[in-house]
């Protein structure tokens, strides 16, 4: 296998374009950026993000028919092999690791199997014959760190130790420590993950014995890695300088974005960063447009819950409301009602804080608070625009909410967000901030308050009799046996069980009857029985109707809505 790098960027291009991890024009432009900064092509592909560390990985697989070395088996390693001839440190920069020695075979796991001089140095140290092997470079460095914790001691001697006081280091040493280049590969193999991963948010959370990386998935977190204490401000500094915040400024909290190319297309991020004992947590939102759909259906929304939110969306003014708490999909659905009214006959404005997705043909403001732009002032600017549609991202005090309804009142139709457990609490919300009730009865059109369950993975679900105890608790009729599903785990799922989310909702209308319980006073659970009265489905038996249909569990449910009736 000495001859591999000879042919291996053109080997490494047919195979690629065989597994569809890339097309001709991405292989084209990183051929071009090698042959004019003269690195390898792997290293381009990956540095403009044109290929994914996976779809590397497979067709580094394809080519020398070999199956991917994934995590599990990675961590069946207790300890590294032959650590007396093989320092960590070289082991590191060729990302290369020995995982199994048979007489005089070493098998060795790389993230570019056609280096061949730390295969031939391996192999020359060892005295063994080298059988390679191929992982990911993110699983691979994650094996090394926690098989050769001691690296690096020397930057203990630097001032980069956790130890020290965080407001003592210079800044421009902690722009040296997130230049290196381990620290610009880790920061981007955490990000590049969990984008491929399709991860929801990326949590960096410094403790005394351990910095922890932890994704979101479908609104759980889960541990996905741990580095050494000793890289937490140097990884934190790195996370700064791509958002552009101040990496001396670590006693306050700090806000900002990162855009990058992952896998041939660019991925928004939101970042947040907070002081805490150990140093500083990090927080990124993935706002990765290709994986959101402004589409009603792939919402999961109820048929009868769309017709309504539609129909109150074709309204000429008032305020329509979508309730829940953070994470729950508002913004979602409010993006997906504002990009079905989208014409070019008609002004629509936003206001929100941030701005996570940008839509054509609609003017999309940011709220700055620093300088006095908020919600309010901007709802009062906006106004002398002439807009015919207004999305005030959220209804936050007793100004906004005047000014909102104000604008109702003189023929604008106002969407905007509250964070309130249903729909019949938003109105006892609003009056709870100030807003008349009789304002309120004028200017409501509709409330549609949401929750995230998450979805049953099709491939692995197991389908169970529901239990006559369980049928009696969740009013189930009585007379005809029902199927609820199990979630149970496979690989496509990542063993939870689980597969994306999809909303479940609960629409009020303000009937006649409803307004009259709101000019009398009448308190959240009294609006909300009149509204069932009338044919109003509440966010649990919605959840219920999703459990029988197989698309989520009653656990699930239970978990995000309550426990029922």
């Amino acid at each position: 296998m000495s001859t591999l790098a000879s042919s291996g960027d053109q080997r490494l291009a047919d195979a690629l374009l065989s597994t569809g991890a890339s097309d001709i024009r991405a292989l084209d432009r990183a051929r071009s950026v090698a042959a004019d900064s003269g690195q390898l092509l792997h290293a381009v592909l990956l540095q403009l993000g044109l290929v994914s560390e996976g779809g590397l990985a497979s067709a580094y697989a394809s080519i020398l028919e070999r199956a991917i070395i994934g995590p599990t088996e990675l961590e069946q390693i207790d300890e590294p092999l032959f650590s007396d001839r093989l320092s960590s440190r070289f082991l590191k920069q060729a990302r290369a690791l020995p995982i199994n020695q048979h007489e005089r075979t070493l098998r060795l796991v790389m993230a570019n199997p056609f280096d061949d001089y730390s295969a031939a140095a391996i192999r020359l140290a060892t005295g063994c014959e080298v059988i390679r092997d191929v992982a990911t470079g993110a699983d691979l460095e994650a094996a090394l760190n926690r098989l050769y914790p001691e690296d690096d001691e020397s930057e203990d001697t630097d001032g980069s130790h956790t130890n020290h006081d965080p407001a003592e280091e210079d800044a421009d040493r902690l722009k040296d420590l997130a230049s290196e280049a381990p620290i610009i590969r880790l920061v981007n193999q955490i990000i590049f993950r969990a984008v491929e991963t399709r991860a929801s948010d990326i949590h960096i959370e410094p403790f005394e014995d351990r910095l922890v990386v932890r994704y979101r998935y479908d609104g759980v977190l889960h541990e996905v890695d741990n580095q050494p204490p000793r890289t937490t401000a140097a990884l934190i500094s790195r996370i700064k300088i791509m958002a552009k915040l101040d990496i001396a400024e670590r006693r306050l909290p700090q806000d900002g974005r990162i855009k990058l190319a992952v896998r041939g297309h660019e991925v928004d991020f939101r970042v947040s960063t907070v002081p805490c004992l150990h140093g500083e947590i990090a927080v990124l939102r993935v706002l990765d447009r290709t994986t959101v759909s402004f589409d009603y259906a792939r919402l999961g929304l109820a048929p009868e819950i769309v017709a309504s939110f539609r129909d109150a969306l074709e309204l000429p003014n008032g305020i329509v409301l979508v309730t829940g708490p953070t994470g729950s999909g508002k913004t979602t659905t409010l993006y997906t009602g504002l990009s079905g009214i989208n014409a070019v006959d008609r002004n629509v404005v936003t206001i929100e804080d941030p701005i996570e997705y940008q839509l054509a043909g609609i003017n999309q403001i940011q709220v700055r608070p620093v300088i006095g732009l908020n919600f309010a002032s901007l709802l009062r600017a906006i106004l002398r625009q002439d807009p015919d549609v207004i999305m005030v991202g959220e209804i936050r005090d007793i100004e906004t909410a005047q000014i909102a309804v104000q604008a109702a009142l003189t023929g604008h139709l106002v969407l905007s967000t509250l964070h309130t457990n249903s729909a019949a609490a938003a109105i006892t919300r609003l009056r709870d901030m100030g807003l008349e009730d009789y304002l309120l009865t004028a200017v409501l059109r509709g409330i549609l308050a949401q929750r995230l369950v998450r979805r049953l993975c099709q491939t692995c679900r197991h389908p169970e009799i529901a239990s006559p105890e369980l049928a009696r608790r969740f009013a189930l009729d009585a007379t005809h046996q029902h199927t609820l599903w199990r979630a149970v785990g496979c690989p496509e799922c990542r063993h939870t069980g689980y597969r994306g989310r999809s909303a479940i909702a609960e629409f009020l209308r303000p009937s006649p009857a409803v307004t009259r319980l709101i000019l009398s006073g009448a308190d959240h659970e009294q609006i909300e029985s009149a509204a069932v009265s009338e044919g109003m489905v509440t966010m649990f038996q919605a959840g219920l109707r999703a459990a029988l249909a197989g698309e989520t569990t009653i656990e699930e449910v239970s978990r995000i809505v309550g426990g029922g009736e």
